[in-house]
């Protein structure tokens, strides 16, 4: 059994054309979208296609409490269900669901599949310069503050749910764009074995990035709070 978890926030004209997406390669993938209250239409969006596509499941919940609580919600779904590989990704049309296959080849190799947007050559040549830089000074701020060589601030992953303990994962308390990171330096620190591919990521087509200036300052004063703890540690 296979899930794959969508967060959405105002993502009503990227779903439809993303499941489509993702059903042309694998029709059985079972889909969970994770909304926090979107005004935009994207839950009545998800009703429809739940309507034609018995794969699909939905949480919607009562309004906007962060990226990494979203995963964490879809996460406990998912291990309550008992499904044994899950997935997840964005709902901004810039994680291709190519990548899936890929995903699902090394899933029963690897505890957690992740990407990396750093190995392949100009992966980020469609963001903004700002942007770009941004994403790289946090990559390398995570390393060389946690002492890892993963790109470990992506959503787009793959969990073998066999080998992965749900409170492994949980361990990590940010509720933000900063759980991505804090679940990844967790598992690692556990041994648990990680594979990275290198995927090619434009920027995003429609709508607008939710992350604002108060999510990369408050990411920024979690990471230098959580690499002093867990020096003094």
């Amino acid at each position: 059994m296979k899930l794959l978890i969508i967060p959405t926030l105002n993502e009503r004209k990227n779903i439809t054309l993303l499941f489509n997406k993702i059903k042309k390669i694998d029709q059985k993938l079972n889909i969970l979208f994770v909304d926090d209250n979107s005004t935009d239409g994207t839950r009545e969006e998800i009703l429809y296609l739940k309507k034609k596509n018995k794969t699909i499941s939905y949480i919607f919940r009562p309004k906007k409490l962060g990226i990494g609580s979203a995963h964490k919600d879809g996460l406990k779904f998912a291990y309550k269900k008992k499904y044994k590989t899950i997935l997840t990704m964005d709902a901004d049309g810039t994680h291709n669901p190519k990548y899936i296959k890929t995903f699902l080849k090394y899933s029963s190799r690897f505890d957690l599949i992740s990407t990396n947007r750093f190995e392949q050559k100009n992966s980020l040549v469609e963001w903004p310069v700002g942007r770009r830089f941004l994403t790289k000074v946090r990559y390398y701020l995570i390393n060389i503050l946690l002492n890892i060589n993963y790109d470990s601030s992506g959503a787009y992953r793959c969990y073998n749910t066999k080998n992965i303990k749900l409170n492994d994962i949980l361990g990590a308390k940010n509720n933000g764009y900063s759980f991505f990171w804090e679940s990844l330096y967790l598992l690692d620190k556990k041994k648990y074995s990680i594979k990275e591919i290198p995927i090619y990521l434009p920027y995003r087509k429609v709508g607008s990035s939710k992350m604002t200036t108060r999510d990369i300052i408050g990411s920024l004063l979690y990471l230098l709070k959580y690499s002093v703890k867990n020096l003094i540690h």
